[in-house]
């Protein structure tokens, strides 16, 4: 897959998984929302800086931040040049490497036809959503689980629902639409798709991916984009037949881990 290049992506992403709690401090975004998912609970570092002494010191500010939420420091590191300072900081601290996550994007204004016949989409997650994406995708609780809604509450969305020949839910997808600067080609992301087990490899992924991107075709995005883990090959393979090429990847840098927390 080659690089394609998304103008704001980093803002964009953030904007589809909204924290619950977030606070601006140099440049970096810092982002709680009671330790549900690794990206609503880390550090976006929107501006890198340079100098390893300031570096430091934002670090040491930030370990502040989380520990008086009792979660664990953690930084959201996009493969660029630019983080080459802050990393050496981070290394130097002790800080892990996991989750390694590609992202991917596509143009709009392609040949998808309007939701498939059959699939549920909506402006709201149903319960019956919400269950499926959570046993596949969720870590924790009920009270994990209503975490989790508000973030996806944090961004209007479209909620795509396929059910098996038996009428049971059998996989799900979210297109989140980030509101962007006025004049700016709006772009959706594709969140939380998840098949049920059982139902893997049925083609309900593909009908989901088809019918969000069908929606989005319909709404005049400009484009999309999605995170996969670097180790889940599979989905890459239904993404790059959907015409997705890498824009990015990034990784988690954590510090002294006490609960690992997963997802992209």
């Amino acid at each position: 897959m080659r690089a394609v290049a998304v103008p704001g992506l980093e803002a964009v992403m953030d904007a589809a998984w909204a924290a619950a709690e977030r606070e601006e401090s140099g440049g970096w975004v810092l982002r709680a929302s009671s330790g549900v998912t690794q990206r609503a609970n880390s550090v976006w570092v929107r501006e890198p800086g340079e100098d390893p002494r300031r570096l430091l010191a934002a670090v040491r500010e930030a370990r502040l931040w989380y520990r008086a939420r009792r979660q664990p420091l953690i930084f959201q590191v996009f493969e660029d040049p630019r983080h080459a300072p802050l990393n050496a900081v981070l290394d130097a601290e002790g800080f892990t490497r996991q989750s390694e996550t590609l992202v991917l994007a596509r143009e709009g204004g392609m040949d998808f036809a309007a939701a498939d016949v059959g699939v549920e989409m909506s402006a709201e997650p149903s319960p019956e959503w919400l269950q499926l994406w959570w046993s596949v995708d969720g870590r924790g609780d009920e009270t994990a689980l209503a975490v989790a809604r508000g973030i996806l509450a944090g961004c209007p969305s479209l909620y795509a629902l396929v059910r098996d020949d038996d009428g049971v839910p059998a996989a799900v997808g979210r297109l989140a639409l980030p509101v962007t600067d006025p004049g700016s080609p709006r772009r959706g992301g594709l969140y939380c798709m998840a098949t049920r087990t059982d139902a893997r490899r049925e083609g309900y992924a593909g009908v989901v991916l088809r019918s969000l991107l069908g929606e989005g075709t319909r709404r005049g995005l400009a484009g999309y984009w999605l995170l996969v883990t670097a180790a889940n090959t599979g989905a890459q393979e239904l993404y790059v037949r959907a015409g997705f090429e890498t824009a990015g990847r990034y990784l988690y840098r954590q510090e002294r881990p006490k609960r690992h927390l997963t997802g992209c």
